[in-house]
């Protein structure tokens, strides 16, 4: 097994960490040099630097993964990159690109070249959602649920990034919680939204809707993003409602009853990693990959659900 890992980021050295756990060796390389002698200090391994495409100049030999872990921004010229060189198994960052043309180009590229590619959810590998996977499963399935993704506008504002990253940061960022809700719950068959309001840097900014999944679940969600408020999912079975607020944690309410209960799981992955990556990551490199969204779906997912949720005509 040869793995690349591209990025200096802190996305990247996370991935380090899981690397070192598996003790699996990799490449990593990455652009700015300063952010590769944070890297370095960080994780006490050594980066090439100077960027991918002059690491290719080199002509080094094609490994068998790749882990893409750049800014949102380079997401899609990183990929396109390694899939030109050859490389047939990457592994990027969510959301795959920052716009649909953008997803559309690598995708195509993809199934030009015979490559897999599969975007980064790592909530799907959560504890929780694996516990409450389970949960459903014993239950005869989900009858209904409810999602939330408000984002804290009054801090996403001050974040110092690219403006073309905050313009779409529903794609960016709240997809983490739309892709868990339909990861659970089923792929939309039907939906209908509103949306309303702006803030100077993405619009819209209130969001609601509701529809129905392939496996006959009602599903609701909202999101107000200049009120309080946070992620959150509810999942409804015959016999259980499955809370997850946070999403790292699970609760779980007994029909016939109002008290909502921890559940117990074996989070010691989620603690000692950030959560979800460990399982991610390993699935990733043993081609355990039923549970990954492929670039395919995402491009799907934007297609049919994501523009439905911002209102957004293709």
């Amino acid at each position: 097994m040869k793995i690349w890992l591209v990025g200096a980021t802190q996305m990247a050295m996370d991935y380090v960490k899981v690397l070192d756990a598996l003790q699996l060796d990799f490449i990593a390389i990455g652009r700015n040099k300063q952010n590769a002698q944070l890297f370095t200090e960080k994780t006490g391994h050594p980066i090439v630097s100077g960027g991918l495409q002059t690491y290719l100049e080199c002509k080094p030999e094609l490994p068998t993964h790749a882990i893409v872990a750049v800014g949102v921004d380079q997401l899609t010229n990183v990929t396109r990159q390694l899939l030109h060189y050859g490389v047939k198994k990457i592994l990027i960052e969510k959301p795959g690109g920052l716009t649909l043309e953008e997803i559309q180009l690598t995708e195509k590229l993809s199934l030009e070249l015979n490559a897999e590619v599969f975007v980064g959810y790592n909530r799907r590998f959560y504890s929780s959602a694996l516990k409450a996977k389970e949960i459903i499963a014993e239950d005869g399935g989900v009858s209904s649920f409810h999602f939330e993704f408000t984002e804290w506008s009054h801090v996403v504002e001050k974040v110092d990034k690219p403006v073309e990253i905050k313009l779409n940061w529903f794609l960016a960022n709240s997809t983490h919680v739309v892709d868990l809700a339909f990861f659970l719950g089923g792929k939309p068959l039907n939906m209908h939204s509103l949306t309303s309001g702006k803030l100077s840097w993405h619009q819209p900014a209130i969001f609601a809707g509701a529809g129905k999944t392939d496996s006959g679940a009602l599903f609701s969600y909202n999101a107000n993003w200049i009120a309080p408020g946070r992620w959150a999912i509810e999942v409804m079975t015959t016999k259980h409602r499955l809370v997850f607020k946070p999403l790292e944690q699970l609760q779980i309410q007994e029909i016939g009853s109002v008290k909502q209960d921890f559940v117990e799981i074996d989070d010691e992955l989620d603690k000692q990693f950030k959560p979800g990556l460990y399982l991610q990551t390993r699935n990733f490199l043993t081609n355990n990959i039923v549970e990954f969204c492929t670039l395919e779906e995402q491009l799907k997912n934007l297609e049919t659900t994501y523009l439905t949720i911002l209102n957004i005509q293709k």
